[in-house]
């Protein structure tokens, strides 16, 4: 039985390890997250291709006595060196990268959340600094619906209620309420621009918010700059997705505040 598996794989974090070598942990197609080694020193080609972000073909030889796996080969078909051009790029990526490493690849169907991860990443590489902020937020909505966390937006939950209402987003029961079913439901007594999740479990969706999800859902990130928000709806979409995220998690993660 051969030792070598190949993977179509990309690069989602490269650290150090030991005195010249680097642990390299890849987002794969056929078995989800995965770490390998890649031995030697800078010289090595091969810690140039499995630099972050860089996805491809990767071979890895498994030894089952010393439990490892070792990186030796890898054909990068993707080097996106823009990621590395704009800082806003760098940080967005980063955030999607973390994001897939803290809900474990999404913990199956590792096809599709390789090309959700692939899909935005190239349309990061030549994004501008405004876009690269929406590109990761439809990034962390498409994980939410790959995840099966995703709160449905159109109306509310109780009565229907939707259209261009203003709604609130309940992330104790990751649902949308207007505001009568919120006070009806003694959620909240008295409600006002103020309100955040972090405070009384709720969160204001004014209506462009609502339907810039409802409009991109189905777009390739690629086409995302054809979909503009004003500031209010980016500040209400971005709390958002990391609200319902975070209440997966259990917590906040640094890398969504930049």
């Amino acid at each position: 039985m051969s030792r070598t598996a190949v993977y179509s794989a990309l690069v989602l974090r490269s650290r150090p390890s030991g005195e010249s070598n680097n642990e390299v942990t890849l987002l794969t197609a056929e078995e989800g997250i995965i770490k390998t080694t890649v031995f030697g020193g800078p010289k090595n080609k091969l810690r140039a291709h499995s630099a972050p972000y860089n996805s491809g073909q990767v071979w890895i030889y498994r030894d089952p006595a010393k439990d490892y796996g070792k990186l030796s080969d890898f054909d990068v078909q993707s080097w996106r060196p823009g990621l590395r051009e704009l800082y806003e790029r760098t940080m967005a990526a980063s955030a999607a990268a973390e994001t897939i490493l803290t809900t474990h690849g999404g913990g199956g169907d590792w096809g599709t959340a390789l090309q959700l991860a692939s899909s935005t990443l190239d349309a990061l590489e030549s994004a501008n600094e405004e876009l690269c902020s929406r590109l990761l937020i439809h990034f962390l909505w498409r994980w939410t619906k790959f995840l099966g966390i995703q709160p449905y937006l159109e109306n509310c939950a109780s009565c229907s209620m939707g259209g261009d209402a203003s709604l609130w987003y309940n992330s104790r029961e990751s649902i949308v309420l207007c505001a009568n079913c919120v006070t009806m439901n003694r959620e909240q007594t008295t409600i006002n621009n103020e309100t955040r999740a972090g405070s009384s479990g709720l969160l204001k969706l004014n209506p462009g918010c609502r339907k810039w999800f409802i409009a991109t859902e189905q777009i390739e990130p690629s086409l995302l700059y054809r979909y503009s928000m004003d500031n209010k709806s980016f500040n209400e979409a971005k709390s958002l997705v990391t609200s319902v995220i975070a209440g997966t998690l259990g917590k906040r993660l640094a890398s969504w505040d930049w």
